[in-house]
């Protein structure tokens, strides 16, 4: 990448080189979305157009328009965006400190940890969204700290972790399944429909609470980007710049479980999307082997809109979960990328 390909961005006192061609596919990717979002605010069972959204926008529109569109379907297309942006800038975090495209939250178990603190909640009568937020935290904390222990052997090696991680999360699903199997059937049922993974019902409240914290994560991006840079060469020579290695990592640890925990509190856990949208986010923007946190996170939001709205539409009459067509989907991914990495 030349010189006359980089331009100069500077945030406070943290200053970067920005690529021209990662700002024109950020810029695409949000236009993209925002096309989408345009589409999915007209489509449903009551069918409405462009000039229905304009006129809610203009204040001219019927009560009954007004509420299809502002208390049905935009918070759903909102949700979408800030989730699927918390999600794709997670993923970001843990690939570029396992230094692996296999380093997702949704495949070392961090994902799973979030799910097992918000059924231990809803099974001990927590019903409201600080309790199920809490818990989502700390069981995402809880598992990325038992990963991180367990992996820890003068350092942290990003391949011993994925390999603790799965390991830790098939013991958190089996947990999970166990609590469903022995609570009784309204608890079962509220867990089973948590863990599926839907922004269907997601209010304004909600996403509120989750833009709240993708902003004090995105606060915390420009400084961690250039951390996750300099780690990315490898952890002797990032120490020799400076940088404390460990305390570093269970930092961006930290910010990484705090962008799922987010994701699960509001909608369940949403797989794949985490897994997919750095790699993709890297391919378009050509950044080699850097991790771009900004564009993983608008791929990510990018990736959740479709996402919803394939899970709306592609069967008449039926509304799928978000989650189902992830996984999917994701399954499809994961099976191409083991692929490309074992040829490696």
């Amino acid at each position: 990448m030349t010189a006359g390909e980089l331009i100069p961005v500077r945030v406070g006192r943290v200053s970067m080189l920005v690529s021209r061609r990662a700002v024109a596919v950020d810029v695409a990717a949000v236009v993209l979305i925002a096309a989408l979002a345009l589409w999915g605010l007209t489509r449903g069972a009551q069918g409405l157009g462009l000039g229905d959204v304009l006129d809610v926008v203009l204040g001219r529109a019927d009560r009954i328009t007004t509420t299809v569109i502002v208390d049905w379907r935009l918070p759903r297309i909102v949700a979408a965006v800030v989730l699927g942006a918390a999600l794709g800038f997670s993923g970001a975090v843990f690939q570029s400190l396992t230094r692996n495209p296999l380093g997702s939250p949704d495949v070392i178990g961090f994902t799973h940890g979030s799910l097992t603190g918000v059924i231990a909640v809803i099974f001990l009568g927590g019903t409201g969204f600080a309790a199920v937020s809490a818990g989502a935290l700390a069981g995402g904390l809880g598992a990325a700290l038992l990963v991180y222990l367990l992996a820890f052997r003068d350092g942290v090696q990003g391949f011993r972790l994925i390999i603790v991680g799965i390991a830790v999360g098939a013991f958190l699903t089996a947990l999970n399944g166990w609590f469903m199997v022995t609570a009784d059937l309204d608890d079962a049922y509220a867990a089973a429909v948590w863990g599926a993974g839907s922004v269907a019902t997601v209010d304004w409240r909600a996403v509120a609470s989750a833009a709240a914290v993708l902003v004090l994560v995105a606060l915390c991006a420009p400084v961690a980007q250039r951390w996750m840079r300099q780690m990315e060469l490898s952890d002797d020579a990032a120490a020799a710049t400076g940088v404390p290695v460990e305390r570093v990592r269970l930092a961006l640890v930290v910010l990484g479980v705090a962008a799922i925990a987010a994701v699960t509190a509001v909608s369940g856990p949403i797989g794949f999307v985490a897994l997919a949208a750095p790699q993709i986010a890297r391919r378009l923007t050509g950044r080699g082997a850097t991790v771009d946190l900004v564009g993983s996170a608008i791929v990510g939001a990018l990736v959740l809109v479709a996402a919803d709205l394939v899970a709306q539409h592609v069967i008449p009459g039926v509304s799928l979960p978000v989650g189902a067509v992830t996984v999917c989907l994701g399954g499809i991914y994961l099976v191409v990328l083991l692929a490309v990495e074992s040829r490696r």
